[in-house]
């Protein structure tokens, strides 16, 4: 008898690992979001490469997340399965200057270990609520340093599940974008190089940055970080504010008062709450000044 994909599934992850109808807002930093049909949850390689080879075989839509950081799942949810590579997922070791981690790694985590090591160069990503995977996919960056300044290089997932390292050169980092999506891989873990430097003036750049981070940003509510990609020649916070629209409503979601380049969830937003806020803000912008301005957060599910 043909096996049907709940069965072939429990197969192959232990069924603890697996929750059916998972609302997604239990998994977003935005806390928004309906239910995932299915919500993975992988120990390891081998179990990440299988449950991708079963939703594959029966035509099941995966999409990969880490802690949810750049991420609006829509009300309705997310139909297929959603595979986080998080905690379970999270180990790192470093050997001389170089940093080994995996995916699920917080940059939070891997910055605490170059700061023990007395290694500098990661100090820019301390406060990036992310994790290494969604980091290396969007070449995720802040105060002046990004990911395609310490990757020495990637291991990935192919879509038929053969495992490759690349060198970071081969994956067009470039701002907040790579080939990975086009590609389809799934980023497993990297290798980051960094410096020798001294541990008591790493700590001091990472508390200055940290000052920065709660002086200016909106950290006390949840969000997605920052809402749009900077415009080439413009910052979007401040286009956003020029047009007036810091404190700006809809629903639950509103233009931060603090820093007009974070859409927060004031209490229940709703993603159609944050995609009309968006949609306006947009509008608004573009009439103002004739710039466009793109979304940086990702957009998955049914809105």
């Amino acid at each position: 008898m043909e096996q049907n994909f709940e069965t072939c599934l429990y197969n192959v992850v232990d069924a603890a690992k697996i929750q059916k109808d998972e609302p997604m807002k239990k998994h977003t930093t935005f806390r928004i979001g309906g239910p995932a049909d299915y919500f993975i949850m992988p120990s390891n390689e081998k179990e990440l490469a299988e449950a991708v080879r079963v939703c594959r075989k029966f035509l099941i839509p995966i999409y990969i997340v880490g802690n949810g950081s750049n991420l609006l799942v829509g009300d309705k949810g997310f139909r297929g399965a959603i595979i986080q590579l998080y905690k379970s997922m999270g180990t790192f070791q470093v050997e001389g200057n170089q940093i080994t981690a995996q995916a699920g790694c917080s940059l939070a985590q891997i910055a605490n270990a170059a700061l023990d090591a007395a290694l500098t160069g990661f100090e820019f990503a301390a406060g990036i609520p992310g994790t290494l995977g969604g980091a290396v996919v969007m070449n995720a960056g802040a105060y002046g340093g990004e990911m395609k300044d310490v990757l020495t290089s990637v291991r990935v997932m192919t879509e038929e599940g053969e495992i490759m390292e690349l060198p970071a050169e081969e994956l067009g980092l470039g701002y907040r974008t790579s080939i990975i999506p086009e590609k389809r891989y799934i980023v497993l873990g990297a290798v980051i190089s960094l410096t020798e430097g001294k541990k008591e003036e790493i700590k001091a750049q990472m508390d200055d940055l940290r000052q920065k981070r709660v002086s200016k940003q909106p950290l006390e509510y949840p969000s997605a970080g920052s809402t749009f990609k900077r415009p080439e020649g413009y910052f979007a916070g401040k286009l956003i504010q020029d047009s007036g629209l810091k404190g700006f409503t809809v629903g639950g979601a509103q233009v931060s008062e603090k820093h007009s380049g974070f859409v927060i969830n004031k209490g229940n937003a709703t993603a159609a709450d944050v995609m009309e806020l968006i949609r306006q803000v947009t509008a608004k912008v573009k009439e103002d000044t004739g710039v466009t301005m793109e979304p940086e957060v990702k957009q998955i599910g049914e809105f």
